[in-house]
Formats: C-alpha cells, structure tokens, sequence
C-alpha cells in the first residue's frame, strides 16, 4: 500500500523565529540598540523521524547579535552620587570665576591686578585722612588745664613780697607802685542759701567758669540753681606745639547759657610769648564768638600750666604786662570790657599790677576767706564746687560788684 506522505505543520520551535523576525524591525525602531542587522531565520529541518517528533531548539548562529528576540531591558546603573567636597575658601565660586573671565576677556587685565589697585588706592585715602586728622589726635594731650599740677599755685597764699620797682629798672620814669588795697576781708563773705560764696551785706553775683573739661551742660538746671554767669572758655593755645585749638564745647555753652538767661564772658587759655601770638589769639577769640555779645569780661588767661611748657621759660613782668596791655587795650577798642587774670604768685612775680589798674582783675585763690591784699573784681575761690546741671566738679567764682 503506497504511504502518502503529508506536509507536517511547523513545529512551535520552528515558528518562533519567524516571529522574532517579523518583531525585530519595530524593536529596533524603539531602542537604538537594536540597529544590528536581523539574525536569517533557521531552516526548518526536513524530514524528521516519524516516531520522535522531538521539539528542534533554535541554536543561536555564533556570529548573529543577541537582538534576535525581544529580551527585557537591563536595569541601568545608576551614577554614584558626588558627595559635596568641602569648599577651598582660596578657590573662588563660580560666579567670582566668571567675573573674572569676563574682566580679562574685556580688559586684557588680570583681575588680581585690579583688585591690588583697588586695595592700594584704598590704603592712599587711609593714609591721607590719618595726615590730615593727626593734628587733632594729640589736642587734648596739649590742653593745659589737663594737667594734673594745674592750679597747684592757687592753693595757698603765698609768703613772697609784693613786685614792686628798685633803682635799676630800665624805665624810671614810670615808677610801679603797688595796686589798690582789697577793700575786702575774710569776714565779709559768706555762703548763701545755695551754697555758693557771696558778700554779706554788699552787692555780688555767683558764677562759674567752664570749659570742655565739664562735658554737656544742662544751662536751664545751672541756673535754676543760683548761678548767674558764666566765663566760657573759647579755646587754648597747645602747652607744646603752640597750636591754636578751639573748645569742642564752645558753641554749645555759648548758645546754651545764652538760652538759659545767664550773663556770659569768655576766656582763652593764652600761651603768647610775643605780640604777635597775642594777636593771633584775639583773633581766634573773635572768630569763635561771632555774633555772641558779651555780659561779662573777656580774658587772655596767661599761665604757666606745667614746667615742661612753651611759657616755663624765659618769661618775665616787663613782657608779660605788655602782652595784656595789649589784649586788653585792643579789647577795650573793640567794644568788650577786657579783665586780668592771675594768681596770687602771678601777681608778685610776673606781672606790674598798676599799669594794669584802669581793667578789672580776677583772682585764683582756692580759700573761702578773703585774705588777698590788693584789690580784685572777681574771685575764684575753689576748683572743686558743685553745680547741679553739670557733672563733676567745676570752678566757682563770685563777682564783686
């Protein structure tokens, strides 16, 4: 009987790789790794065993990719994260970097440059404001009243004999005699109800004197107090240099014990050696004044504050009364009532009292009784009064008029 043979269907095994064929393209199309070029689909196997049909397996050609069938995507490795190194504080950021591209791009100048001139600039201006403010810094080691021996000679009476003129001075016809006699004693003053040194039974006034030694004044509490004046220093000429320096307080006591209501003189705390140094100072006066009138006097201030200073030396009676007889007499001619200041060691030592006479005198003798000879129209009488309104201790003075 003759066998007629039948085409067999194709295996599973034997379809799979026509089907890997036909999905190749479209997974090529989805991942750029599939661009090898398409493994040829296997020759199904002819004729096999009739009474075996074993399952053929598809023996991968050993030169076709691996892309031949769909496989699932390999996970990705993901990058090791950087860790944050810590920052170089010499390196610069990223936005200085590109600033400083930017400069050398534009300029053809390294930034380092640029920065060094902008530093040496810098330290010019340090360098010309510390000139220009140097004479400042040592003013208050120049003010004289400063010193810790100011006054010391005020302290106490002194025991020497009163200057008076022998055979051999230069200018006979003018012969010094001594001044008028203080026509008051010890028992004529008293304190009054606010505590500051008055007359008995005449006619006088309690003030002060000040300076930036006293720092901010509250003028309305001052006067609330009793006082009725104020000697407000102006100024001083430096003890060393010589220079001319202007009271850091000087506008504000002005214009504060003006507003309050209380009568105002000024002093400058003098180093004049000559005429000339004199006229400097009185102009140095009147600049600081300005349009302020003056109540009270106004006082050159001469004395000899340490003995290291410009005035220790070489000073003597004859040129110390002509230095005030020429600041009061221009003074006077000003329209201001000049007036004396001194010590009772000034007194007998440096100065001819009566060419002084026709201008008021202000004496420094820290005592409450009155035991100075020779007339005077205002007495210091303490270095260390109490004032409410002022912190601190503060001159006190009383006007005899």
């Amino acid at each position: 009987m003759e066998t007629l043979e039948l085409p067999k269907e194709k295996s599973e095994t034997e379809q799979r790789p026509e089907q890997t064929t036909e999905q190749i393209p479209e997974e090529a199309a989805a991942s750029p790794q599939a661009e090898a070029p398409e493994a040829p689909a296997e020759p199904a196997q002819e004729n096999p065993p009739a009474a075996e049909p074993a399952p053929a397996q598809a023996q991968p050609e050993p030169d076709a990719p691996e892309a031949s069938a769909p496989e699932a995507e390999a996970p990705r490795e993901e990058p090791a994260p950087v860790q944050a190194q810590p920052k170089n504080p010499e390196e610069p950021y990223p936005q200085e970097e590109a600033v400083i591209a930017a400069l050398r791009r534009r300029t053809g100048i390294r930034a380092e440059w640029i920065l060094g001139a902008v530093a040496l600039l810098a330290a010019v201006v340090l360098a010309v404001t510390i000139v220009v403010c140097l004479p400042y810094f040592g003013a208050k080691d120049e003010d004289p009243e400063d010193l810790p021996d100011y006054h010391q000679q005020a302290q106490e009476e002194t025991t020497e004999p009163f200057l008076e003129p022998t055979e051999s001075e230069t200018e006979p016809e003018n012969p010094t005699i001594p001044p008028e006699r203080n026509p008051y004693d010890r028992y004529d003053f008293q304190y009054n109800r606010q505590n500051y040194l008055v007359l008995q039974n005449l006619k006088s006034s309690p003030g002060i004197d000040v300076s930036a030694h006293q720092g901010q004044i509250d003028w309305n509490r001052v006067r609330s107090s009793g006082i009725e004046f104020a000697i407000i220093r102006l100024g001083y000429r430096g003890y060393g240099s010589g220079k001319l320096v202007e009271d850091e307080y000087a506008q504000a006591n002005l214009e504060g014990a003006t507003k309050a209501g209380l009568k105002i003189g000024a002093y400058f705390f003098s180093q004049a050696l000559n005429i000339q140094e004199v006229d400097e100072e009185m102009d140095f006066m009147l600049r600081i004044l300005g349009d302020y009138s003056l109540d009270m006097p106004i006082i050159l201030d001469w004395e000899i504050p340490a003995s290291d200073a410009r005035t220790a030396n070489g000073m003597d009676a004859r040129t110390l009364t002509d230095l005030q007889r020429h600041f009061c007499g221009n003074m006077e001619r000003k329209g201001y009532r000049p007036m004396v200041y001194f010590n009772w060691h000034q007194s007998e030592t440096l100065y001819y009292l009566s060419e002084l006479e026709e201008y008021e005198f202000w004496l420094a003798l820290y005592q409450d009784r009155m035991t100075y000879p020779w007339r005077v129209e205002m007495w210091q009488y303490s270095d260390q009064g109490k004032v409410p309104g002022i912190n601190g201790p503060v001159d006190l003075n009383v006007y005899l008029s």
